[in-house]
């Protein structure tokens, strides 16, 4: 995979740094984009700058779309652009800092990112019918309903996945060379759980860095792992919004 080239937003941690590692080990060129650019830099250190170029960003910040540029003037056109950054929070009083930290990342932040490297895609003549950009994007089996616990995180993974599909229709409609894959994990060994909780079917992050790359490489447009939680999901899909509304035993 030496002329691969990809971008991640989010690779400070957790799975977007996970993801990272094992692409730096397969030779990918790859620019890494998040807020904590210390962490960033520790990746640069362990694969060579020659490999790995970094930015800060904040995808809350306008400036954002330029730190995105600047990463794609140091890396190139990437083949596969990755968003992984993300935060939630189970939010029982509803702390409006909290819910609206987390619509800023999940949702405005994403929008920001894609729309803006999709519109360079448009411009790009490295893209065409036969090498489309590979956009993907880290939702949550969180998003397929509404989590009295979470209302923010499950709400903003819902929207990351409309968004996709909303944006599979108009590359088509104005024909642009883009594809999209919706990254949908279930419980994995990330700080952003709550480490004093237990939670079933909890994965590592090497292993949930494996199903996605497999999914990428297979051009999935949704991946979700593992089987547990797509047979969970397609359940909880059957279930009538008057029955779910009062599943309060219902946790994220």
């Amino acid at each position: 995979m030496s002329h691969y080239r990809a971008i991640i937003i989010g690779a400070t941690s957790g799975i977007g740094l996970e993801v990272a590692r094992h692409l730096a080990q397969r030779g990918v060129m790859l620019g890494v984009a998040g807020r904590r650019m210390e962490r960033l830099e520790e990746l640069v250190a362990e694969y060579g700058s020659e490999q790995i170029k970094a930015v800060s960003m904040d995808v809350r910040s306008e400036d954002a779309t330029k730190a995105l540029d600047e990463l794609i003037a140091e890396v190139g056109a990437p083949d596969l652009l990755l968003y992984a950054s993300g935060i939630g929070k189970q939010n029982p009083t509803l702390d409006e800092q909290i819910e609206c930290d987390t619509v800023m990342t999940n949702s405005l932040g994403m929008v920001r990112i894609v729309g803006h490297f999709l519109n360079f895609v448009k411009r790009e003549a490295k893209y065409d019918t036969k090498h489309k950009a590979h956009i993907a994007v880290i939702s949550s089996v969180a998003g397929t309903r509404g989590m009295g616990s979470a209302p923010a995180y499950s709400a903003t993974k819902s929207m990351q996945s409309a968004y996709l599909v909303a944006l599979s229709q108009h590359v088509r409609m104005e024909h642009i060379p883009a594809i999209f894959s919706d990254i949908r994990p279930g419980f994995v060994a990330t700080d952003i759980l709550n480490p004093n909780k237990h939670y079933p079917m909890l994965i590592s992050r090497e292993r949930a860095a494996r199903y996605i790359l497999r999914g990428l490489k297979r051009r999935r447009r949704i991946i979700t792992f593992d089987w547990k939680f797509r047979l969970i999901t397609f359940i909880w899909r059957l279930i009538p919004r008057c029955v779910w509304e009062r599943m309060t035993f219902i946790r994220n």
